[in-house]
């Protein structure tokens, strides 16, 4: 059994920041339970593009307001509390925060925590 509390992540190297985000990464591959999980911050009034090509990720909003964009499709999607989307097609997509949107995340395969964005918004697939 796995028991964390997130007050015991943050400020640890599994509390990763990057220019638009904050990603307290919960559960990573070390832990060898088949996915990543991830309690994120997109902060407001910025813009990432991302494409994780070598991974699906389901997000769920839990706090704040923004609009999701397909870059496949072109479909733009608003993101509020209780919204879920689930990544499985390798989407490349945008993410615009209107306020600070609080998400959990879960990665499949997981991350191990010293993945950052490439120059293509891509994680490289790396292994423990």
């Amino acid at each position: 059994m796995i028991v964390k509390q997130l007050a015991d992540i943050i400020g640890t190297t599994e509390d990763v920041k990057g220019n638009t985000w904050t990603s307290r990464r919960l559960l990573l591959a070390k832990e060898q339970v088949g996915f990543s999980l991830h309690d994120t911050i997109m902060k407001a009034g910025t813009e990432t593009t991302m494409w994780y090509k070598n991974h699906i990720e389901a997000v769920y909003c839990i706090e704040g307001e923004g609009e999701l964009e397909d870059l496949v499709n072109g479909k733009t999607y608003q993101l509020a509390p209780g919204t879920l989307y689930v990544l499985n097609g390798n989407e490349r997509h945008i993410v615009r925060p209107k306020t600070d949107v609080r998400m959990v995340c879960v990665f499949n395969p997981p991350v191990t925590g010293r993945e950052t964005h490439d120059e293509e918004g891509a994680y490289p697939l790396l292994t423990e």
